[in-house]
């Protein structure tokens, strides 16, 4: 699925106008196209005259996918008075093994190249505040030449079921046995996962990469039980322990504008439950000049669920003044929303997305979400093979 398509039709008369669709059952899209003067419309040069999105855009037809209300079903493309292909879009590639977890305290799927005839790097793949696993990522990342560990750590059958005191030995762990079955590790993190991955790496010496995105140089607070955001929010607690101590966070404030939002039932922006006006704290920052392997930062412009730029800002602020000397860098997306990390040419229209009893705001232009995903995708995998070796 992290493959683009190229859509081409054939066959027609010059200057026909043709109308090219996708649809996923829950979901659909079109754009409307002229033939050029050979009579052919070629997705990945031509743009639509009209349709879910403008310019010349190879995916467009894919990230601009709208919700219909209806059932998830094969991908289909329709081309009008043409006809329709199914496409086959594969979230574990041909080629990879997977493999269930369960042991050692240890819960998450492991993906493998078959017969890949030598030692390859390992990834542990983190998920972010939703908890649960992100398998699709994990397996399309194997398929570049990884061993990569889906990890869970919060919000499944087996471990904490939420994201309180969860204690950083058990990433240790995580990395010892992937140590097993892989050469150099790195680790992969989205969101609160990327915040994670930045205190993996700062805390285990046996990490060589790390990659946060959307992520935090910043420990930040608990997301605590609870029946709706307000009290989830309240809880103050730490996210993490290292040797059975708390480590301290940036505590969230709720104020009146985000008390309103929750309480009316609008679109919640939760950056507002971050205040940065007084500074943070300097021991809720991560100290990731302790990483011995390279960095990459990856942020949005408008990232409506925390500052999450700013919040790297702090992480490459801390690389720099400490001499790091392995690769750094941060990149960041101005006009994206927070939903970029993971494979991409999916749905990007939702700049909504729901949440417990409520509704999120992601922020951020749909186009410019697509294609920062697209772009922090291709850095992500680029930047593990560099800094791992594949």
């Amino acid at each position: 699925m992290d493959h683009p398509v190229d859509v081409q039709v054939a066959g027609l008369k010059p200057g026909q106008s043709i109308t090219v669709q996708l649809s996923t059952g829950d979901r659909a899209s079109r754009a409307v196209f002229e033939a050029d003067d050979r009579g052919l419309v070629d997705l990945t040069r031509h743009a639509p005259l009209e349709g879910g999105y403008r310019g010349v855009d190879p995916m467009g037809l894919f990230w601009s996918l709208e919700r219909t209300g209806g059932k998830a079903g094969p991908t289909v493309l329709s081309v009008g008075g043409v006809g329709d292909r199914v496409l086959e879009r594969l979230t574990l590639p041909e080629g990879v093994e997977r493999q269930e977890v369960r042991e050692n305290g240890l819960v998450g799927t492991l993906f493998a190249p078959e017969d890949d005839g030598g030692e390859l790097p390992g990834v542990i793949v983190l998920s972010g505040s939703e908890g649960g696993i992100h398998e699709a990522d994990a397996a399309l990342l194997a398929a570049h030449g990884f061993v990569t560990f889906a990890l869970g750590y919060f919000g499944m059958k087996g471990l904490p079921e939420n994201l309180v005191d969860i204690p950083l030995e058990y990433f240790g762990k995580a990395i010892d046995y992937l140590s097993e079955r892989a050469g150099e590790i790195g680790v992969l993190g989205g969101s609160r996962g990327g915040e994670l991955a930045l205190l993996i790496g700062s805390t285990f010496s046996q990490v060589k990469a790390v990659v946060s995105v959307v992520g935090s140089g910043v420990v930040t607070q608990a997301i605590g039980p609870g029946a709706n955001l307000l009290q989830k929010l309240s809880y103050e607690a730490a996210s993490w322990t290292l040797k059975g101590e708390p480590l301290p966070y940036l505590p969230y404030h709720v104020g009146d504008e985000l008390r309103s939002k929750i309480v009316n039932g609008e679109p919640v922006p939760l950056r507002l439950a971050f205040d940065l006006t007084d500074g943070i704290p300097e021991a809720a920052e991560i100290p990731v000049e302790r990483i011995s392997g390279g960095v990459l930062l990856i942020s949005s412009g408008q990232d409506d669920s925390w500052p999450g730029a700013e919040l790297s800002e702090v992480a490459l602020r801390r690389l720099k003044d400490h001499g790091h000397r392995f690769p750094h860098e941060h990149v960041v997306y101005p006009e994206a929303g927070h939903l970029i990390a993971g494979p991409p040419h999916r749905p990007a229209t939702d700049v909504t997305y729901p949440g417990p009893g409520v509704t999120f705001s992601g922020g951020g232009v749909p186009h410019a979400t697509a294609h920062a995903q697209a772009d922090a995708w291709k850095r992500t995998v680029e930047f593990l093979q560099e800094q791992l070796g594949t």
